[in-house]
């Protein structure tokens, strides 16, 4: 390291100490509460003062000293594990909502506790929102005693859990559910049309686990509640074969960064000759030019077994982040019948869309929430900005032994490749564990067949088995163990030297611990840190390395091959480059690209928050009739309540297709942000004089058929859908931007 650098790392560690004095107070103050010497009776019965002090008004604040000495007393008896200081004071960084940043392996899950413990004690209930399911499971199950033990209930959410299950899980004091299923219960909830139905009760603290990834990666994500409805047309196929027959550069080309694909003068004479359509940019012909755009995205910037795959037939979408299977997820309507189509598959319809919300939108109804990731300092800027969190610190309770090596940069994929394979082979024979993190399905298996050829066994992490995932994670530090896996595979799970046995831990120890292998550099610095992460766990030895190709999508996707010399960009060799020339221009490609998806996501927010207003406007509207005792018959209020869903649900239907064109309206010069507020505007503000026309109409039908008494729903037409089912949508970027790299 040298002075510059030292001189960085001083001023930012002093930053750091400076933001922690707060908490080391605190820590002097909890520390200096000697409960040893208490009996078990003793600490329940100062925990159920405490409940009681809560639920009288006392301010969080002023027990949160005693609140976090007895919990962590608790856990040191319960389950004979003491927080170490640092979970102390990350407990109440959490609990004055910042985002914290602990680094893998430095007990999060434990540090939790206090803040959740200190929070249920006011009757209202905290939600954990984790990884997955498993994590649910596994963490209520394994912090689960210590909550007891001090009086409080504590219960899990996990999908196929019927409306009483979830209704007694989400009536605990601490209830433990991943915020997608946290999600589809609110939606749920939002169409429920008796108030039994409803399972969560008023929201009050969560506490964000693996925050990175929820609060950025995946914040836009809209969760969708979907209802049955006929099956329609498609044009799909049609669309899909010409697509085909047009030729990029010709008729079609790529926006600067890849993302989105647009017709030429060209295209869209030859298009509107083989479709016989007259001019596609008319607007009669919007759903056409729709459709073919969507088929031309599908055909060439969606790749099989990169961006999805298809498995029994079904075709199942790749997480852009973590390259893992995206369970349960679609892209918008038309682009996924596009892929459908051009997979030959039959498209299925989605159904009618009744309603939806991001993660991001989820969140911010929650009062108070606070998270804990091991990587949050790279983007504390859209922490701030987006949530208002700030990022606090926390030091390892030992220090950092892992060495981060420098990438290895390579000119073209064959020659990355073959340097994997002999590194990975030479390492092995040593015994010393490795895990490789790749960029998708395609990469696994290829680099896991090579591996095969060279004689070295691996285990390949690229299905959605959750369970078995982290079993195999967590034994990927054994001796001899070579895990291939996608970056993010087995999040939240330790992989501990030796597999934990104490004796083969010191073994790998000696060969340098963990070994940690990237194949490329990511978009983002954080989700390469969640790599480097899982070696060097609380003081243990270990190492990371990358392999970077000037070939990789990082350089070629955002059009900035200008950052690398044209002399190395044409040229092949099997060795590495010089990397200190190299390493500094892909840093700066990465802060670039981390730069710009940062305002991508800001834009993208301009369209949801707009249609995140009106379904909150919508939904206080709903409650109130929902929960009207004074003044409404039930059947009145079915009728008003079944109305205002179908309304709504059209609504969304008319913002999902102008969503799906609006970015047309830039070839006109036109904003497209702008164009979809004033529709949505406008369509909304229709809403309450149709409600009125639409349930007055239906009121006297019923009043004039003489059923009031027993109404067929059914049969007047009424009925709400039979079945409904939850997914999430891969939402697309379709705004041209402009090149802001300036390199």
């Amino acid at each position: 390291m040298n002075f510059a650098s030292k001189l960085v790392q001083m001023v930012k560690d002093r930053f750091v100490q400076h933001n922690l004095k707060s908490y080391s107070d605190k820590l002097r103050e909890i520390s200096a509460l000697k409960l040893e010497s208490w009996d078990d009776e003793r600490l329940q019965s100062e925990s159920l003062k405490l409940k009681n002090k809560a639920q009288s008004g006392t301010s969080l604040d002023d027990i949160l000293v005693e609140a976090f000495a007895i919990a962590g007393e608790a856990a040191s008896r319960v389950l004979g594990m003491r927080p170490f200081d640092v979970q102390y004071m990350a407990g109440t960084a959490l609990h004055e909502r910042n985002m914290v940043e602990m680094q893998t392996g430095e007990g999060k899950t434990l540090a939790a506790v206090m803040p959740a413990y200190l929070n249920a004690l006011q009757g209202k209930g905290v939600h954990i929102l984790t990884f997955n399911d498993y994590l649910a499971g596994r963490d209520a199950e394994w912090m689960g005693p210590v909550y007891r033990f001090l009086g409080l209930s504590v219960s899990y959410v996990k999908e196929g859990m019927s409306i009483e299950e979830r209704q007694r899980a989400y009536a605990a004091d601490i209830t433990y559910v991943t915020a997608k299923e946290a999600g589809f219960d609110y939606l749920r909830d939002t169409i429920a049309l008796k108030p039994e139905g409803i399972v969560h009760r008023p929201f009050h603290f969560a506490i964000v686990d693996e925050a990175d990834s929820l609060l950025i990666d995946e914040a836009r994500v809209p969760l969708v509640i979907a209802g049955e409805i006929a099956s329609t047309s498609s044009d799909g196929s049609r669309m899909a074969n010409l697509a085909r027959e047009l030729k990029l550069g010709e008729d079609y080309d790529f926006d600067e960064n890849k993302r989105n694909v647009y017709l030429t003068d060209t295209g869209a004479e030859k298009a509107e000759q083989i479709l016989r359509s007259g001019n596609l940019y008319e607007t009669h012909n919007s759903h056409l030019l729709t459709s073919l755009n969507c088929a031309l995205h599908a055909e060439s910037l969606l790749k099989r077994d990169v961006d999805y795959m298809i498995r029994d037939g079904k075709l199942e979408l790749i997480d852009l982040h973590t390259g893992r299977v995206a369970e349960n997820r679609h892209w918008p309507d038309g682009l996924q019948a596009a892929v459908e189509a051009k997979e030959g598959m039959v498209s299925k319809s989605s159904g009618k869309i009744l309603g939806t919300i991001t993660l991001q939108h989820l969140l911010s109804l929650y009062p108070k929430f606070s998270g804990m990731t091991a990587t949050a300092q790279d983007s504390a800027e859209e922490f701030d900005e987006t949530y208002s969190l700030n990022v606090v610190q926390i030091p390892p309770n030992r220090p950092k032994i892992r060495i981060d090596h420098e990438s290895r940069i390579f000119t073209h994929k064959e020659a990355r490749l073959k340097a994997l394979v002999k590194e990975i082979a030479e390492v092995h024979a040593t015994k010393r564990p490795i895990l490789i993190g790749t960029s998708s399905v395609e990469e696994s298996d290829q680099l896991s067949e090579q591996l095969n050829k060279a004689g070295v066994p691996c285990h390949v992490l690229n299905a959605k088995n959750d369970e078995k995932e982290a079993e195999i994670i967590s034994k990927a530090g054994e001796l001899g163990a070579v895990t291939v896996s996608t970056n993010m595979a087995g999040r939240g799970v330790d992989i501990r030297l030796g597999g934990g046995d104490p004796q083969q831990a010191e073994q790998v120890a000696e060969l340098g611990g963990l070994y940690v292998i990237g194949t490329h550099m990511n978009e983002s610095a954080r989700i390469d840190n969640q790599l480097r992460g899982r070696a060097g766990r609380q003081g243990d030895p270990g190492s990371s390395r990358f392999y970077v190709c000037l070939e990789d999508d990082l350089i070629n996707r955002f059009g900035i091959e200008k950052a690398i010399p044209a002399a190395y960009r044409t040229k092949q060799q099997d060795e590495p480059l010089e990397a200190s020339v190299f390493s500094k221009k892909m840093d700066h490609i990465q802060r670039v690209v981390m730069g710009q998806n940062f305002e991508m996501r800001k834009t993208l927010n301009k369209y949801s928050d707009m249609l995140e207003e009106q379904r909150r406007i919508h939904q206080e509207q709903r409650e109130a009739v929902l929960y009207n005792d004074d003044t409404m018959s039930d059947t009145e209020k079915y009728v008003n309540l079944y109305h205002m869903d179908r309304l709504w649900s059209d609504h969304l239907a008319y913002v999902s297709y102008i969503r799906e064109s609006i970015h047309l309206e830039s070839l006109a010069n036109r904003n497209p942000v702008d164009e979809f507020h004033n529709r949505i505007i406008h369509a909304f503000e229709q809403l309450p004089d149709k409600l009125e026309q639409e349930t007055a109409k239906t009121l006297r039908k019923i009043k004039a058929n003489g059923t009031e008494e027993q109404i067929d729903w059914e049969k007047e037409g009424l009925k709400a859908p039979s079945r409904t089912w939850t997914y999430l949508i891969q939402d697309q970027f379709i705004e041209k931007k402009a090149n802001i790299f300036g390199l």
